[in-house]
């Protein structure tokens, strides 16, 4: 089927009007791997791409009153360079019409503030049994996070997929990864921490964060994010057996103020937080000056925004293969993933939640213990509207930070593409080996009740099996080059304790 646009020209050299007819296909046979449809808002820039060379070839043939011996003709096109250029134009036209850009990168941080930060996040000693430190569980070479479906906390051993809890322990939630935390306005899986439209942050302390921490704050919600791990038992602070875990729960001040008394300890400590924050008095400083500076180091190490679709954005497009750009086209046009994955790091630009009708095992996440379920958002706002709904990840170097899910239900990136492709469907026949043994035996038979409350958005989705595999490499032109071999750990730190350290690279 053709669709052809009619050109009547009048030359200026004296020939005659002429006619002229460019044919521009709808049905390109390869584009897609097959007989697809070319969308039908891309013809009409494809057709004046097209009719505009004609026109200066035509013009430039009669330009004159001299008659011109007619050119040999031209080689015929390579149909695979053809179809290549058409997916080019195709991505280049969606990506405007989306206004995707190249990421921005963030404001300068000083770099005393960012040393002090990488000192804190990678030492145990804030952790009460002083066994665990931040960077335990988001280590730079698995992509921020620690390759576990869920967390393995405090008490734990190893590191990464090798790390397991003596009385099998798990947390109720995957770790999340740390890339380009800048552009972040809320955190964790539920979205508990997060500023608000009028700039005030929502946290589970309530008026233990005071305006006076605030104040300190640099970067938003991830100057907040540290105070909140060393307070919760199971990821960092322990048992009533050491003095930061003898605390009650949630005294949050307490928690922070017994922190800084150990950091006081350390002479090196206090040099590096004087020369973070210059015309500070140590004495008047705060764990708020700490959890900032960690936020300054994780927004510093993680931030990354040279990846093969930043490039191809900017004009190089050899930055992307064909299956690529047919994955591109699949997510951000046919299958419409952008309509929650909608901003440069492919998050959702509201900061909205979602029910992407995924199974759920482990310990849950509820404040009835041994439910095993995880209500995600309502737990927050309280709303049943909310019921199951979790924060939509950003997918900036998503190919690194496997498994993916809010409780790592999806041991592949193809297998959690794949589960778009009919979520009732998949939900029901999901395969429990993806998890670890020990945890397939919690996986709830709650399908009917998660189906309740999906995303209406998912509901139409359906496409062809092959069309996964390229969405899986359009996602991979995410990765930047550098979180392949990022490397953030110091050899020793102030407290003196082991620094966590994953050897050989990444898994």
């Amino acid at each position: 089927m053709k669709k052809t646009a009619d050109l009547g020209l009048v030359p200026a050299g004296g020939c005659e009007t002429v006619d002229l007819t460019i044919p521009v296909l709808f049905r390109v046979h390869g584009l897609f791997g097959g007989p697809n449809l070319v969308s039908r808002r891309m013809v009409p820039q494809l057709e004046k791409a097209t009719a505009a060379g004609v026109l200066l070839a035509f013009l430039g043939a009669c330009g004159g009153e001299e008659p011109v011996a007619p050119s040999p003709p031209p080689p015929p096109p390579d149909p695979v360079e053809t179809s290549r250029e058409i997916l080019i134009d195709s991505v280049r036209l969606v990506a405007d019409q989306r206004n995707l850009d190249p990421l921005d990168p963030h404001d300068p941080i000083r770099p005393e503030l960012v040393e002090l930060g990488r000192m804190l996040a990678f030492d145990r000693v804030l952790s009460g049994e002083k066994d665990i430190s931040c960077m335990t569980c988001h280590l730079p070479e698995l992509g921020g996070s620690d390759a576990l479906s869920l967390t393995v906390g405090q008490g734990g051993q190893g590191l990464g997929a090798d790390r397991i809890h003596p009385s099998g322990v798990f947390g109720p939630r995957h770790s999340t990864t740390l890339f380009n935390l800048h552009l972040r306005r809320s955190l964790f899986w539920d979205g508990r921490l997060e500023e608000l439209e009028d700039g005030e942050l929502r946290t589970d302390a309530g008026a233990h964060l005071t305006p006076e921490m605030i104040d300190v704050f640099e970067f938003g919600v991830t100057s907040a994010q540290a105070l909140f791990p060393v307070e919760n038992r199971q990821e960092m602070r322990g048992g009533s057996d050491n003095p930061v875990g003898a605390l009650p729960d949630g005294a949050f001040t307490a928690v922070w103020a017994r922190l800084m008394d150990r950091l006081v300890e350390f002479e090196d400590y206090r040099a590096l937080f004087v020369a973070a924050y210059p015309g500070v008095a140590f004495d008047d400083m705060t764990f708020a000056h700490a959890s900032n500076a960690i936020g300054a180091f994780m927004i510093e190490g993680f931030a990354m925004n040279d990846t093969p679709f930043d490039r191809f954005l900017a004009g190089d497009t050899t930055q992307l293969s064909t299956p690529a750009l047919r994955g591109a086209l699949r997510f951000m046009n046919e299958h419409r993933c952008m309509r929650c994955h909608e901003t440069d790091s492919f998050q959702d630009r509201q900061g909205d939640f979602h029910n992407s009708g995924v199974p759920q095992f482990g310990p849950g996440f509820s404040d009835e213990p041994g439910v095993g379920d995880d209500l995600g958002r309502e737990r927050v706002t309280g709303d049943p509207a909310d019921r199951r709904l979790f924060q939509v990840p950003p997918l900036r170097n998503v190919e690194l930070t496997a498994p993916y899910g809010h409780a790592g239900q999806f041991a592949t990136l193809e297998a959690i593409v794949r589960h778009y492709n009919n979520v009732e469907a998949r939900l029901r026949e999901y395969d429990v080996s993806q998890i670890p043994p020990e945890l397939r035996g919690t996986l709830l038979n709650n399908f009917d009740e998660i189906l309740a409350n999906l995303d209406t958005l998912l509901i139409p989705v359906r496409f062809e099996e092959g069309d996964a595999g390229d969405i899986v490499e359009f996602l991979k032109s995410l990765t930047d080059p550098r979180a392949l071999t990022l490397d953030l750990a110091p050899d020793t730190v102030p407290s003196g304790l082991p620094v966590d350290r994953l050897t050989g690279g990444r898994r």
